[in-house]
């Protein structure tokens, strides 16, 4: 599994078997993906869209017409070149790798994530703009409501899950996570390790779900800590209404420099 870099803050996703297969998820650019797939030797076995965005779906055409590989993707949105169409509930077999489809609408109305429990190495989950480590997706299309019922969906995976997110944007992030909860100690730790990592051009990806509940604000809205910071940037919010305060959260970090 290698997060391919593209654009300024991109990962183009590729898990391949050792057998000289391999898929790749949200490919923005298929620039990365064919010269991964010429410097490992692998055949391309599939596509895997998590929404619609061209930063996703731009080498979408280009890898297709090149390899033959299916492109599977949300059902609920126009994607130019998608050939199965999937929503929640449904299940899809690539690789030996079983994978589940989740809804998690918010980022845009027909975001899935692709979740796999038995991957090789452990569960595994592709969800492109939906959860970032220690932040979340802009509301582009769906409702605070929507985008805080799919983290909450995501944050209830298996701790050990290993999150594939879609752009490395980890460093702003945790910087607007040590302004929601300046005390918390793991999230202070988990930044000296990305500050490091970062210096040395590496990704901080993937994350997961045991890290993320325990740094990331988006998925702590019922924590005191948090609600009570919520509250200081929004001084007529309920602090015990989550929705509230979530939505506070993302309001705040839209605006955080």
């Amino acid at each position: 599994m290698l997060p391919l870099p593209a654009f300024e803050d991109n990962y183009v996703w590729l898990l391949h078997d050792g057998n000289g297969h391999a898929l790749v998820v949200d490919p923005g650019d298929p620039a990365p993906v064919q010269q991964a797939m010429q410097t490992l030797g692998v055949q391309l076995e599939g596509i895997l869209v998590t929404h619609h965005h061209a930063d996703h779906t731009g080498g979408i055409a280009v890898l297709h017409q090149d390899t033959g590989a299916p492109v599977y993707g949300p059902r609920a949105e126009s994607i130019a070149g998608l050939t199965q169409p999937l929503q929640g509930g449904d299940t899809l077999e690539i690789l030996g790798t079983h994978f589940e489809v989740i809804d998690v609408p918010g980022h845009t109305l027909g975001h899935i994530a692709f979740y796999s429990p038995n991957a090789d190495g452990g569960p595994l989950l592709f969800c492109g703009d939906t959860l970032f480590s220690a932040g979340c997706g802009r509301l582009f299309e769906g409702t605070p409501a929507q985008m805080l019922q799919s983290l909450e969906t995501l944050a209830n995976l298996p701790g050990h899950t290993r999150v594939c997110c879609a752009h490395e944007y980890t460093l702003s992030n945790l910087k607007f996570a040590a302004a929601v909860e300046p005390d918390n100690a793991d999230l202070l730790h988990h930044t000296a390790w990305c500050m490091q990592v970062r210096q040395q051009r590496l990704p901080t990806l993937p994350t997961s779900i045991q890290l993320e509940n325990a740094i990331n604000p988006f998925l702590r809205a019922k924590l005191p800590q948090v609600s009570a910071a919520a509250k200081k940037f929004a001084p007529t919010i309920d602090p015990h209404d989550a929705l509230a305060v979530w939505t506070t959260l993302r309001l705040w970090k839209n605006e955080f420099k």
